[in-house]
């Protein structure tokens, strides 16, 4: 690590959460202060590319600057006020929570934009998509980083309008009925999270995360704690997507754009599962205790229906489509995260973490490879790729094939890769829960889970056999394997998922201290 100043880390941070709006407007100039290119639409993209490149630079630098030994300390603060009146603050910092987390949505959009640069999905124009994905990139980047509940709503809400219209303009079929059917479900999901989020702030007198963490429920009232967490916990669930209010994520998932379905899947569910981690398990935490074994139930049937709903698209005659089979795999893997977060011991939490940042890489990259394969094919419906492929992938683009493996045992768990330490985690704090919490529900539970895992194992590899597998017709045309831009935007997805997997201390050990404290009653 790196020694770096306090007014440093500061400005650093502010640069990361401000940096990318200010990169979105220009990006709307008539000439972008980007590099030139042959056309303006090559030089507003490589503007893109050299914005999301430059917060990745900073995030990097961040990550280094900060201070491993004391991990559960919020760091590179912030604390301005905004509206004094309400007490409300533009609050920012960074703890061994959010740090991982930043980085991801940092790495990830980069990845989008150098994947873009060379292969823009058709749409009206490269201004725009460059701009909202820039904007997308801010909100995502400031919901991890803001300590005030009123900036954290606003912040969660910025995301909606730019991830809208890169669906609704930049998607595939049916895109216009997916992009309203995320934006209602999101937004309804948001009023109701909003009324709890100023149900806590005003019967507490504040609405900064800090001082509400550290007051740890102690000036709200039982029932008041438990209004909050429903309202809160129903715009966290919609986000993150919970069984049964998922049924947002197929549709949009299906429809998006390839680098829509990796920010969707890699960053945006991640802002939900973050909601119940930094605002509701220690600003309520008698009311999140109440609704803990509810939240367990529905994570492992979340689990169970993923799993499910994916072996049924990945059945043979099923007219199953791949890009949707993974939109329901995140179902499933997100019901590992909750039920880790509503074990609320630091195994549970810890886990939840872990696979937070796992499902990102894992099924960022397969989002990836789906995309590829449809440029390839033009579709990804699983019958006409078995064709297309003659379900001899690895012979036809032996890399493209290798990689779709690859990713497909990370995302059923695999020990030795990222996969496998969140679920795991989450399962070890599901078999011991807290003391205040029922352990024979939750051994239910725990069976009831680690059975999904069969289940996830089951259709990952139906679809490696189908796609990859087999011998090819003689005269089959070969495919185009991996592209240099696309072994550029995919490598560190894959390096990151082997590390994570070797090496899980270099994550949990950021996490369990901020964990540890968050979880005894507030944080410094």
């Amino acid at each position: 690590m790196i020694d770096i100043s306090e007014s440093v880390m500061q400005f650093l941070l502010a640069f990361i959460v401000v940096g990318p709006l200010l990169g979105a407007a220009a990006a709307l100039l008539p000439a972008p202060p980007g590099l030139k290119g042959k056309s303006p639409e090559q030089a507003v993209l490589r503007h893109g590319v050299t914005v999301t490149g430059a917060i990745l630079i900073a995030t990097i630098v961040l990550a280094l600057g900060f201070d491993h030994d004391q991990p559960s300390k919020m760091q590179a603060t912030t604390d301005i006020s905004w509206i004094p009146a309400l007490d409300v603050r533009i609050h920012l910092g960074i703890d061994g929570i959010s740090l991982p987390l930043l980085v991801l949505t940092a790495l990830l959009t980069f990845l989008c934009a150098l994947y873009s640069y060379f292969n823009l999905p058709a749409g009206p124009s490269p201004k725009a998509f460059v701009a909202l994905l820039l904007v997308l990139e801010s909100g995502t980047l400031a919901t991890f980083a803001v300590l005030d509940l009123l900036l954290f709503f606003l912040a969660f809400e910025m995301v909606l309008i730019p991830m809208y219209f890169l669906i609704a303009r930049w998607g595939g079929e049916q895109r216009t009925q997916a992009a309203w059917k995320f934006i209602l479900f999101t937004l309804l999901g948001s009023v109701v999270m909003l009324l709890g989020l100023l149900l806590i702030g005003i019967t507490v007198g504040t609405f900064d995360m800090v001082a509400l963490a550290t007051d740890n429920g102690r000036s709200l009232t039982t029932s008041v704690q438990v209004i909050a967490v429903l309202a809160v916990g129903i715009g966290l669930a919609v986000k993150t997507p919970m069984w049964p209010l998922h049924s947002w994520l197929p549709d949009a998932h299906t429809a998006a754009p390839t680098v829509g379905s990796v920010l969707l899947a890699g960053v945006l569910l991640k802002m939900g599962t973050y909601g119940f981690v930094r605002i509701l398990l220690p600003v309520a935490p008698d009311g999140f205790h109440t609704f803990a074994p509810y939240l367990a139930a529905f994570a492992v049937v979340g689990i169970i229906y993923g799993s499910l709903a994916c072996l049924a698209l990945a059945k043979q005659g099923a007219k199953g489509d791949l890009k949707r089979l993974i939109a329901y795999s995140s179902v499933g893997h997100m019901g590992f995260v909750l039920l880790g977060i509503a074990s609320t011991t630091p195994t549970g939490v810890n886990g939840a973490l872990f696979a937070n940042i796992a499902h990102g890489l894992i099924t960022g990259l397969l989002f990836f490879l789906v995309g590829a394969l449809k440029d390839r094919t033009g579709t990804t419906d699983l019958d006409t790729l078995a064709e297309e492929t003659g379900a001899a992938l690895y012979g036809k683009a032996p890399r493209l094939g290798g990689l779709l493996a690859f990713a497909a045992v990370a995302s059923l768990g695999l020990p030795g890769l990222a996969g496998f330490w969140g679920e795991m985690l989450a399962l070890f704090g599901a078999f011991d829960p807290a003391d205040d919490l029922s352990r024979p529900a939750f051994l239910t539970f725990t069976a009831i889970a680690a059975f999904g895992t069969l289940l996830t194992a089951a259709y990952l590899l139906v679809v490696v056999r189908r796609v990859c597998m087999g011998a090819a017709p003689q005269d089959a045309q070969r495919l185009t394997d991996v592209r240099t831009y696309e072994l550029a935007a995919w490598t560190p997805l894959v390096v990151l998922t082997v590390v994570a997997g070797l090496w899980p201390k270099a994550l949990l050990g950021l996490t369990d201290p901020a964990v540890q404290q968050l979880l005894a009653g507030g944080t410094r």
